[in-house]
C-alpha cells in the first residue's frame, strides 16, 4: 500500500516479502512522485516478522521499485503481517528506498539473491498497538478481497475530505508525531483515500465512524502499548490541552459566579455596597491573576507530560529492541545446547575411528590429513575441528571451537590455525582465535575492525590478511591485515571491487582473489596483491561468473571449484597458470555444488560437502588426481556438512 501525501492515497500491492505468488495481483507501481508520496505499508508472516525487525529491513519485489525508490529518510512505514492479520507500526525509513540492500535477505541460505530486492531501512518512530484486519481493511468489498492471502481490485469509496477526527497521531499513539521528522504532517496526513483506479473518497458516514473509533479504548485500535504511564491521571492522557485549559477556565469562571451571588446576598448599606465593590475588583485581579497562574501551570504540566511520555517511548523502543535481540539469542543458545549434546555423542558417531587398531591409529599421519572447523549439517551450527583422513575415510575429533562458526576463513601461520570472522546463522562476528595443533588448545586473539562473513584469507610475510566478505547488508572491498608483532588488525590497501563469497589463496609470493559478489553482481574478475608494489591489480577474469566456490593451489596453478554463478550452483572447474596470465578450462566435478571445502593432499584435491541448491546438503566427497579426472567417493565419516572452512597442517 502507498500512501499519498496530501492529494491522494493510493492501495496498491501490499504484499509481503513473502508471499511471492501474491506479487503480480496489481500493477507494480502508481508512478507517485516524492511529494506525492506519503508513507507505504510492507508485509511479513509470522516466520519472518522477527527477522525484518531484528536487520531494521523491509523489502517487495522487483517491480515495486518505481515507488520505493521514492522513499526517503524519515517517510512512515507500516508492516502488515499475513500470517494473524494485523497492521504493526508506526516505523519511519532510516535510508533512501534502494535495491539490494541485503542482497540475502529473507533467504533460507546464502545461496539465492532475494526476490525481493526493493529495499529500505527502518527505524521504530512509535510503538504502538497492532491494528486489526477487521478494523484497517473493513472498506474492501469480498468481491475484491481475498482473506487468505491478498488484495484485488479495490473496493471504489465516496464522500468527502477526512476531518481532524480521522487517523490523527493520537488515534495511532502519537501525540505529536512530528517531532522526529518533518515529513509526518499531521494536519493533512490522510487527507484523502483513494483506491487503485478509483478516484473517489470517504463518505460523511465513514469519516464519522473513523472519528469515533479513534477514541475507543478497544485491543483493535491502533493506540500506545505503554504500561509504564499507568500512574499518569486517567483526565489528562484523554483530553488535549486546549479541552483541559477550557475546563480550567470554566471551573474558575463558576467559583467566580458563586462569589459574586455570596457577596451580593450579605450587602445591607451602601457602606457595605461599597466594600463589596472594592474586595470584588480586589477578588476580580486576583481571580485574573490566579487563571493566568492556572493557565501557565497546565501548559507547564503538559510539557513535562509530553516529556516523560516521549522518555517513556524511547525506553519502549530500546525495551522491544532488546526483547528481540533476547529472543535471538535464546535460540542461538538452544541451537548450541543440540550442537554440544550432539558433540558429546561424537565418538558414538564416529565408530570408524574407535575401530581402528591401536597400532593403525599411531600411523595416522596428521599432515595427510584435511582439517575440518565449524559448518552446518542441515539442523544445528557447529563449532566443531575435525581431522578427516581421506585414506582411510576417518574423521579425529579436536578441541571445538569457543562457539559455533561458519562462514568463516581459516589460514597457518607458524605451526597455527587462525580463524577469524564468520557467524553463527543468527550474527556476523569479529573475533578471531587460534589453534595449536601440538597443544589441541585454542586461543582468542585481536578482533576484526568490524563483523564480516562469507570473507577469504591469506598468510604472507608472517601477516594475515582477512579479505573481503560482507555483514548481510554491506559487501566489503576492505583488506585487513594482521602483523603478530603490533597484535592487533590494521586497514591495508583495499580490492579493486567489492567481494562477498570470494575466494583467494597464497601463491609465490602473491595473494590472489577470485569471483564473488558486489553486491549486484557475481563477478567473473580475479586480481592479484604483490606486496613488492603494495597494490591491488587486475587479472584476466574467469569465463564464467561464481561466488560461494573453492580456489586451491596444485601444480603451482590456481584451480576455481563449483560454485554459484547467480542463478544456479555450476561444476565448472577453471584453471589459472600464472606464467600464462590466463584461464583455461578444467574437468567438472561430478555433483554441482558451493560452499564446499577443498584442499589439496599428496598432490591430490579433495572437494568435500557443500550445497546443491536451498537446503540440499551435498554428503559425498569428490578427489582429482592429475591424468585420472574427478572421482565420487562414498564417505561414511563426513556426512552431510556446508559452510565449513579447510585447511591442511603443512610440514
Amino acid at each position: 500500500m502507498v500512501v499519498g501525501r496530501k492529494q491522494q492515497t493510493f492501495i496498491a500491492n501490499g504484499n509481503a516479502p513473502f508471499t511471492p505468488n501474491a506479487a503480480n495481483s496489481f500493477p507494480a507501481s502508481r508512478n507517485l512522485r516524492k511529494n506525492q508520496l506519503g508513507g507505504v505499508i510492507f508485509g511479513c508472516k509470522n516466520a519472518t516478522y522477527k527477522e525484518c525487525l531484528f536487520k531494521q529491513l523491509f523489502g517487495l519485489p522487483t517491480q515495486h521499485f518505481s515507488y520505493v525508490k521514492n522513499i526517503d529518510p524519515g517517510l512512515p512505514l507500516f508492516l502488515f503481517n499475513y500470517s494473524d492479520r494485523k497492521l504493526h507500526g508506526i516505523f519511519e525509513a532510516a535510508s533512501h528506498g534502494q535495491m539490494n540492500i541485503n542482497p540475502y535477505g529473507w533467504t533460507t541460505d546464502g545461496s539465492e539473491k532475494t526476490q525481493y530486492p526493493a529495499q529500505v531501512q527502518i527505524r521504530v518512530r512509535q510503538q504502538c498497538q497492532p491494528l486489526s484486519e477487521e478494523h484497517f481493511f473493513k472498506h474492501l468489498s469480498a468481491s475484491q478481497y481475498v482473506k487468505l492471502e491478498k488484495f484485488f481490485q479495490p473496493l471504489p469509496l465516496s464522500g468527502t475530505k477526512m476531518e481532524d477526527e480521522g487517523f490523527r497521531p493520537l488515534a495511532l499513539g502519537v501525540e505529536n508525531a512530528n517531532h522526529t521528522s518533518g515529513k509526518w504532517d499531521t494536519d493533512v496526513f490522510f487527507d484523502e483515500i483513494k483506491v487503485a483506479d478509483d478516484g473517489c473518497k470517504l463518505s460523511a458516514s465513514e469519516v464519522e465512524h473513523f472519528s469515533q473509533s479513534s477514541g475507543k479504548s478497544d485491543s483493535t485500535d491502533f493506540a500506545p502499548f505503554d504500561p509504564l504511564e499507568t500512574n499518569v491521571d486517567a483526565k489528562i492522557t484523554a483530553q488535549g490541552e486546549k479541552d483541559l485549559v477550557l475546563i480550567k477556565l470554566q471551573e474558575l469562571a463558576q467559583k467566580r459566579k458563586d462569589q459574586d451571588v455570596f457577596l451580593m446576598g450579605n450587602v445591607e448599606d451602601s457602606t457595605v455596597m461599597e466594600e463589596t465593590h472594592f474586595v470584588q475588583k480586589k477578588e476580580n485581579g486576583a481571580c485574573s491573576s490566579c487563571c493566568q497562574s492556572s493557565i501557565a501551570q497546565l501548559i507547564q504540566d503538559m510539557k513535562e507530560l509530553e516529556t516523560f511520555k516521549a522518555e517513556q517511548c524511547e525506553k519502549m523502543i530500546q525495551m522491544e529492541q532488546k526483547l528481540v535481540a533476547a529472543e535471538m539469542e535464546i535460540q542461538r543458545l538452544k541451537d548450541r545446547c543440540v550442537m554440544l549434546e550432539s558433540l558429546s555423542n561424537h565418538s558414538m558417531e564416529h565408530v570408524n575411528v574407535q575401530e581402528i587398531d591401536p597400532s593403525e591409529e599411531l600411523q595416522l599421519d596428521p599432515t595427510k590429513s584435511i582439517f575440518l572447523l565449524g559448518g552446518y549439517n542441515g539442523e544445528f551450527w557447529s563449532s566443531a575441528l575435525d581431522s578427516y583422513f581421506p585414506s582411510h575415510d576417518v574423521i579425529k575429533s579436536g578441541q571445538p571451537m569457543s562457539s559455533a562458526r561458519a562462514y568463516t576463513s581459516v589460514v597457518q601461520l607458524n605451526g597455527e590455525f587462525y580463524v577469524f570472522g564468520g557467524g553463527d546463522g543468527f550474527s556476523w562476528y569479529d573475533t578471531v582465535e587460534s589453534y595449536n595443533p601440538s597443544s589441541n588448545q585454542w586461543t582468542p586473539g585481536p578482533s576484526l575492525k568490524r563483523p564480516k562473513g562469507s570473507l577469504a584469507g591469506a598468510a604472507l610475510d608472517d601477516k594475515i590478511f582477512a579479505i573481503g566478505g560482507g555483514n548481510g547488508i554491506q559487501c566489503f572491498s576492505d583488506v585487513e591485515m594482521l602483523d603478530l608483532t603490533v597484535g592487533r588488525w590494521i586497514n591495508t590497501r583495499t580490492m579493486l571491487q567489492k567481494r562477498f563469497a570470494l575466494a583467494a589463496v597464497e601463491l609465490n609470493g602473491a595473494i590472489y582473489a577470485t569471483g564473488g559478489f558486489d553486491g549486484s553482481n557475481y563477478l567473473k574478475s580475479a586480481e592479484r596483491f604483490d606486496p613488492r608494489e603494495h597494490s591491488w591489480t587486475k587479472i584476466a577474469g574467469m569465463s564464467t561468473m561464481r561466488g560461494c566456490h573453492s580456489l586451491v593451489v596444485s601444480d603451482e596453478k590456481l584451480y576455481a571449484i563449483g560454485g554459484f554463478d547467480g542463478t544456479e550452483m555450476v561444476p565448472s572447474v577453471e584453471i589459472f597458470d600464472p606464467r600464462l596470465g590466463s584461464w583455461m578450462s578444467g574437468e567438472p566435478i561430478n555433483q554441482v555444488r558451493g560452499y564446499a571445502a577443498a584442499a589439496v593432499v599428496e598432490g591430490s584435491i579433495y572437494v568435500i560437502g557443500g550445497l546443491r541448491a536451498g537446503e540440499d546438503i551435498v554428503d559425498s566427497v569428490e578427489c582429482f588426481e592429475a591424468g585420472g579426472g574427478w572421482q565420487v567417493k562414498t564417505s561414511k565419516a563426513v556426512g552431510k556438512r556446508c559452510f565449513m572452512s579447510a585447511i591442511v597442517l603443512k610440514s
